[in-house]
């Protein structure tokens, strides 16, 4: 009994069953738990850029062949776009099968949402905006070139070692924080249940189901298959990270367990300089969930308003999302802002058809954050992998512990 009370998966999971009953029965409550969810995340994100930059940093200093930052870096961006193009060729054909939107009445559905700065963003999206606001990955551009700087410096071990002390500070207040993490899942389940309300949910349930379950089919068969080619169990991955799962699952953010998960990717025997690459980088262009979920929300748009598409426009959505999907990461309402500028580019969906969507999205946003974190999660295991930059003994032992236990290291 002591062993439950002390496991941090347990308290996760109690605080987003009550956070959903908060905002069930006592749903003006539940709304105003938002801070709650929304600082937890905004402390977690104070420690994101400074871990991408130390463990870049430090990683690629010490390799003595530089070419392999330049190989692990063009394989994982080679990886990123051949799966999340499965992902959108999965989604696009299970909804196209299932038809989610058919029989869909608008009239049921409360359509007042404002979709109007999604449209005027979809106007403005631009690459060059993207890498503007996305922080990410100019930490992991300047966290490359400083690494490669230190890497040729003379004295670099002057540099190091601080480094390398800053680090595990870092990683130790990380650990501090991540106890508060029932506290967040908690504040984000009450708001949202208390906002949204689960009957939203009935209308537009049969989209909801279809989602989920295609989630589930391309983690288990997709991503499993992946990791098998190395001979790796995916179930024993996904309990290494059950807390970081539950995390997520609270926040409707993957970014709430992103520093939480790299820390365990090289406890279970990823290189630091492989970990430090291709976390960061999926985070913005290997979003499987969220590819999914646009190629499915065009199909369910184009049933619901009777658009019957041809293959000619099929293939133009999946060419469109190829690109667009890599910037739906670091901006405001990307996924919104990118389904309006595929929609406003096919021409054939009304783009005003995005307010459906409002209601449900947030409930949604679960299954794209869960796939998106375990897919980064399983590209960096079979990148290290491919790199022969794996440590089977350390996963192994990692695998073989019940509970994760924070490392207990000496101030």
């Amino acid at each position: 009994m002591r062993k439950l009370f002390t496991n941090l998966t347990f308290w996760v999971l109690l605080a987003i069953f009550t956070g959903a009953g908060i905002g069930h029965f006592f749903p003006a409550t539940g709304v105003a738990m938002q801070p709650l969810g929304k600082y937890f995340i905004d402390v977690v994100k104070l420690f994101i850029n400074p871990i991408i930059f130390l463990t870049i940093s430090l990683g690629i200093s010490g390799m003595n062949d530089l070419k392999k930052v330049g190989r692990v870096g063009g394989k994982a961006l080679i990886y990123f776009e051949v799966v999340t193009t499965i992902a959108l060729l999965i989604g696009i054909l299970v909804a196209w099968v299932i038809q989610p939107g058919a029989g869909v009445n608008t009239h049921e559905i409360g359509t007042d949402g404002d979709v109007g700065k999604f449209t005027a963003g979809a106007a403005e999206f631009s690459w060059l905006k993207f890498l503007k606001d996305n922080m990410t990955i100019q930490v992991l551009i300047g966290s490359i070139i400083f690494g490669i700087v230190l890497s040729r410096l003379p004295s670099k071990d002057r540099f190091i070692e601080p480094m390398k002390l800053a680090s595990k500070y870092v990683f130790k207040g990380l650990h501090f924080v991540m106890l508060l993490a029932p506290v967040g899942a908690f504040g984000g389940m009450a708001f949202t249940i208390g906002k949204y309300g689960i009957a939203t949910l009935l209308p537009l349930g049969k989209l909801m189901l279809t989602v989920y379950i295609t989630m589930a089919v391309f983690i288990f068969a997709v991503l499993g298959l992946i990791l098998r080619y190395y001979r790796i169990s995916l179930l024993r991955f996904l309990n290494y990270i059950k807390e970081e799962l539950l995390i997520v699952l609270g926040t409707s953010s993957s970014e709430a367990a992103l520093p939480s998960l790299m820390e365990k990717l090289e406890k279970m025997g990823c290189s630091k300089p492989v970990v430090g690459l291709v976390v960061p980088a999926g985070y913005s262009f290997n979003l499987d969930g969220t590819t999914i979920y646009l190629s499915m929300a065009v199909i369910f748009l184009a049933q619901v308003f009777g658009v019957d598409l041809s293959l000619g426009q099929i293939f133009t959505v999946i060419g469109i999302l190829m690109v667009t999907s890599k910037g739906a990461a670091g901006v405001t309402g990307s996924g919104f802002i990118v389904l309006a500028s595929t929609l406003s580019a096919i021409k054939v969906i009304p783009v005003e058809g995005l307010a459906l969507l409002l209601g449900v999205d947030r409930f949604m946003s679960e299954a794209r954050a869960i796939t998106n974190f375990i897919g980064n999660g399983v590209a960096t295991i079979f990148l290290a992998n491919n790199e022969k930059a794996f440590d089977r003994g350390m996963m192994e032992s990692a695998f073989s512990k019940e509970v994760y236990e924070y490392e207990k290291t000496e101030i």
